[in-house]
């Protein structure tokens, strides 16, 4: 079962593009405000980081998701798309001053704060213009997550986080400080996953360290975790939409979040991944020594996943019916490791075919590349091509 494209508007077009199929968009936003209107205090935002094509964030910004962005240039897309500010979240490692004078001038809803220099930075240039910021405190707990290593996010030794041991005294620190407001505790495991039971063990190591901190009588008004949902890339015709309900449902169930409390999560791939496929035409079928290519007019520089952890997307010739054959699936940069696919069984290929690479509307076009000097790819919406 193959994808259902406008392949006579697509001959219209320069190859490689993003299209953007709005109603997969549309239906999964749908799925996730139903899931979340079950239960009363639960708040969605949106990654940026995933895409932040205008119109994909425009329609995610009408279903009323927050945004969560991890720079100065995402905050700055979401207020241009519409996102409230009050629903801005700001994360990431290594915020430079002009990103967090940025929030700050805009009144953003929180900073996710991971470490203590970062805290005192904070404090420092929201004195200089008279502000509180609210903040809260990212905690690495130490949670592996059944995904691919460069993905996961929530171990000791990655770079993310506070660490469990030094919270009470990062919080300590934060009440001290006159220009900040601790509103709460942030966590993130990683992406990708689609084994529930890796969030079920976040929320067991949150529900220890709530405990703790309300033997000290530390009250959390807000509990961010994250997002981390997979999507099902093997079948995505099959499976357009991601398990909101059993994901949801998780939390309900294995979370002990209190009566004043907010939950909050940070939906990204989830969101978007499978209503983008990178579009793209052959131009050459070659017959090597042992096996024949398929050499695509997009490469690594516009969908770097497969080459930068072997990622898996699965690869149609949306313009053929003709019986299969074997082929690695390729690109043309002077680059090795520029194979979407190999062994991949596509229907017959020959020059000026459409290939569509499925399930890139995550982490695709936001990671595009000029190297080789190559133009980037545009993303059009299906509403554009009607």
């Amino acid at each position: 079962m193959k994808g259902t494209f406008p392949i006579n508007k697509f001959r219209e077009l320069r190859t490689p593009f993003y299209y953007y199929d709005t109603k997969v968009l549309r239906d999964t936003l749908s799925h996730i405000r139903t899931e979340v209107a079950k239960y009363g205090n639960y708040s969605v935002h949106y990654a940026v980081k995933a895409n932040a094509n205008p119109k994909v964030l425009a329609i995610i910004r009408e279903n009323c998701l927050g945004a969560d962005c991890v720079s100065g240039g995402e905050i700055r897309a979401a207020i241009k798309a519409g996102f409230p500010t009050d629903k801005i979240v700001f994360a990431g490692v290594g915020k430079a001053d002009w990103e967090i004078n940025l929030g700050l001038d805009y009144d953003i809803f929180c900073f996710n704060v991971e470490s203590v220099p970062e805290l005192e930075i904070i404090n420092e240039l929201a004195a200089a213009k008279g502000k509180i910021a609210n903040v809260a405190f990212r905690i690495n707990p130490n949670v592996g997550a059944h995904t691919h290593a460069n993905i996961t996010t929530g171990l000791a030794e990655n770079k993310f986080g506070i660490s469990m041991q030094d919270m009470n005294h990062v919080i300590d620190m934060a009440h001290d400080m006159k220009n900040l407001r601790f509103i709460g505790l942030h966590f993130h495991i990683g992406s990708q996953i689609l084994d529930m039971g890796d969030f079920v063990a976040l929320c067991n190591r949150i529900n220890e360290l709530q405990d703790k901190l309300e033997a000290r009588h530390i009250r959390i008004e807000h509990v961010n975790v994250g997002g981390g949902l997979g999507i099902d890339y093997g079948h995505p015709n099959r499976q357009s939409i991601p398990d909101f309900k059993s994901y949801f449902e998780t939390y309900n169930s294995h979370l002990k979040l209190r009566p004043h409390q907010t939950l909050h999560f940070e939906l990204g791939r989830a969101v978007v991944g499978q209503c983008g496929s990178l579009i793209s035409q052959v131009l050459y079928v070659k017959q090597g020594a042992n096996k024949q290519f398929a050499i695509l007019d997009a490469g690594m520089t516009d969908l770097i996943r497969p080459a930068l952890y072997q990622a898996f997307h699965k690869i149609e010739n949306i313009t053929s019916d003709a019986p299969v054959q074997t082929y690695d699936v390729v690109g043309p940069i002077c680059e090795s490791s520029d194979v979407f696919g190999k062994a991949i069984d596509l229907n017959g290929v020959k020059r000026g075919d459409f290939i569509a690479l499925r399930s890139a509307g995550a982490y695709g076009e936001i990671m595009a590349s000029g190297y080789n000097c190559r133009e980037l790819p545009q993303g059009y919406t299906s509403d554009e091509l009607v």
